[in-house]
């Protein structure tokens, strides 16, 4: 078995956050980007986590968290909406691939989450797809409001939580994972400027041992 398939979900997590300090200190690895990795992921994949997140050209995956080839199974919409076709990405990459870990990974200055809150507040409206986008991140939105949220930062954590919670609702195959403690779900909130990683919700993952960056 690869270390991957072995990984637990709090070990997957901490390799993750791992490679994200070396990002933000200016000191990548750059691991599993050669030639050798290139020729040993030809033939099949085990990512120890999948990554969820927002389509910002500035929230590369591999990237922020120094990792390579077969790591990370990425999926990525604007402003991390769900669909049936991320569901199954998500369900395919668990349930055949094994991975232990999912991630949503949100971000600040969303463009979403903007729009959406415009649309919401003065009434402004967007046509063709985008206009689908915004429908299905005002729930969040509208969340938020009813919560007495005003800063944009606090939008931006709701949205991530609702994110992880509407997964796990509309996934069986996901929920029972992480019921049967063989995945967890996470929530990340990634900082433009600074390039952090902060944790904002888990599912699955032991609290007490869990790191928070």
């Amino acid at each position: 078995m690869t270390q991957a398939q072995t990984m637990t979900p709090r070990e997957a997590f901490e390799l993750l956050l791992a490679g994200n300090k070396r990002f933000v200190a200016g000191s990548p690895e750059h691991p599993n980007q050669d030639a050798a990795r290139r020729s040993e992921t030809a033939s099949a994949q085990y990512p120890f986590a999948v990554m969820f997140g927002c389509s910002d050209s500035r929230l590369a995956a591999e990237i922020v968290f120094d990792r390579g080839l077969g790591d990370l199974f990425v999926v990525r919409t604007a402003g991390h909406v769900v669909g049936s076709e991320v569901l199954g990405s998500i369900e395919y990459a668990v349930s055949v691939l094994g991975s232990p870990l999912v991630v949503v990974l949100g971000h600040d200055a969303c463009g979403a989450v903007a729009a959406t809150r415009a649309a919401v507040e003065n009434g402004t409206t967007v046509g063709g797809y985008v206009r689908d986008v915004i429908e299905k991140v005002a729930p969040s939105v509208l969340a938020a409001r009813a919560a007495g949220c005003s800063e944009d930062a606090d939008f931006i954590t709701g949205h991530i939580q609702h994110t992880v919670d509407l997964l796990l609702d509309r996934s069986r195959a996901l929920a029972e994972a992480v019921e049967g403690g063989r995945v967890a779900v996470v929530g990340l909130s990634y900082r433009l400027a600074d390039g952090t990683a902060h944790l904002v919700t888990a599912r699955g993952l032991d609290p007490e041992t869990a790191p928070v960056s």
